[in-house]
């Protein structure tokens, strides 16, 4: 009988010691590296026999190689589609991470019960009854979905095997044992081992893997990071618990763009798709709020609209603060210099708060202008005439910078009815026939002058 390996890893980052040590020296964690059995047996693959008559891979010419585009399956729902880059792919691995009760659960099993495709969805978390009341809420009329609550991956392959899914769906990746491994389930070497077995399935049968992952209290994936490693696609579902809206954004994606979002609306009966999310990212007041301006920005190929909003006063305790919520704060502090130091606005002394409206965060410098344009209107106490948006860079030395795709962000301006629009005069706009006004500016005086005289 071959003698027993154990090994000892950290279970917060996943890093692997020859002995014990009280110190992870990776994430620098205390008490949280412990012993884990390695391998208990033999493997024999995903399924009990190995497929002995399966063809070895041999090498190609990269001339022989073919380049025809891939087969995607459409999961007929817009945003998780255009978050994956067009559907899913045959034999892909996507992993989905976001925090406890934010609605991963209810998404997969609101996309497993509408697919036209024969769907396994796997639960190692609730019973076949708790997810049955909730499927009757969604979509109660599905034939092709088919409901297992199981934890051990050999019970599940054999399932597979009788089933033969078009997808299979892993609620949750933390929740799965394998008999190779001795650890208990949601341990780094459960969580790696179930992970790679599912990895071989989908390969070797090109059925599509879709998993949930948990997070830890840093907002990552839980498990050794070789497991964002591991799969194809890494997707973040996110959102305030305060507001009712989530998004999906994709944090690895080997088949298509990083860059694309996913908006959703909760609701009493799942996930609703917000296909214009410009609407619901800007408040729909008649009245001329000081402090609030509109900025247009890309996220991946959607133009979407947002508001910004901004107060500022007079620091009440000595030292001003600068808060930001869903905008780099870091970024604030740089543009809030820029207006003390290039155009004279006396802002040192006093506390500075900026929200970006429906529990997003921007990273897209195109709404630095929209910024400025906040602050400014706070400071003086003067609302910004409505229907104005912006679109600009603002570099260190108070100039206008341009920014990509800005005949888009225009024509989405325009679309939603804004009758203004400020940009930087270097930017080359060949629109034609435009019925929005589009002002060119240089610095920030002229923007000044342009808004409030």
């Amino acid at each position: 009988m071959a003698k027993t390996k154990t090994a000892f890893f950290c279970q917060n980052c996943g890093t692997q010691y020859a002995k014990w040590v009280g110190q992870c020296s990776a994430c620098k964690e205390w008490n949280t590296v412990v012993e884990e059995v390695v391998q208990k047996v033999e493997k024999s693959g995903w399924k009990a026999v190995s497929n002995t008559s399966k063809k070895i891979a041999k090498p190609l010419r990269i001339q022989e190689i073919s380049t025809e585009k891939e087969l995607r399956l459409n999961v007929h729902d817009l945003e998780f589609n255009r978050v994956l880059g067009g559907g899913l792919v045959p034999g892909s691995l996507v992993l989905l991470g976001g925090e406890p009760g934010i609605g991963k659960s209810t998404l997969l099993l609101q996309i497993a019960l509408k697919l036209p495709y024969k769907t396994l969805y796997v639960s190692g978390e609730e019973s076949q009854k708790q997810i049955k009341m909730r499927a009757d809420r969604i979509h109660p009329n599905s034939e092709n979905c088919f409901i297992l609550t199981e934890t051990k991956t050999q019970n599940i392959f054999q399932q597979i095997e009788a089933i033969e899914p078009d997808i299979v769906v892993i609620d949750s990746i933390q929740t799965l044992h394998s008999d190779y491994i001795e650890s208990a389930a949601g341990s780094i070497s459960q969580i790696r081992e179930c992970t790679s077995e599912l990895i071989k399935f989908a390969k070797e049968t090109n059925t599509p893997v879709i998993l949930i992952g948990h997070i830890t209290k840093d907002g990552s994936i839980a498990g050794p990071k070789i497991l964002e490693h591991m799969v194809d696609t890494v997707l973040q579902f996110e959102g305030d618990r305060n507001y009712v809206y989530r998004i999906l954004r994709a944090l690895k994606n080997r088949f298509g763009s990083t860059a694309e979002l996913g908006i959703y609306e909760m609701q009493g009966n799942g996930l609703r798709e917000v296909n214009n999310p410009s609407e619901i990212l800007i408040s729909k007041n008649d009245d001329g709020l000081s402090g609030t301006a509109i900025a247009s920005t890309v996220e991946g190929m959607r133009p979407l609209l947002i508001e910004i909003q901004a107060l500022v006063s007079t620091a009440v305790y000595g030292t001003p603060q600068r808060s930001a919520t869903g905008y780099n704060a870091k970024r604030l502090n740089m543009l809030l210099a820029v207006l003390e130091k290039r155009a004279g606005f006396k802002l040192g002394a006093k506390d500075v708060f900026l929200n970006i409206t429906g529990g997003i965060s921007v990273d897209d410098p195109a709404i630095d202008l929209a910024v400025i344009a906040a602050i400014l209107s706070s400071n003086a106490d003067i609302p910004i005439e409505k229907g104005v948006c912006f679109a600009a860079e603002v570099g260190l030395a108070g100039e206008i910078r341009p920014v990509q795709r800005v005949e888009q962000r225009i024509l989405e301006a325009e679309k939603l009815g804004f009758n203004s629009i400020y940009v930087s005069k270097r930017n080359k706009i060949g629109l034609k026939n435009t019925k929005i006004a589009i002002h060119l500016v240089t610095k920030i005086e002229d923007v000044v002058s342009g808004l409030f005289g």
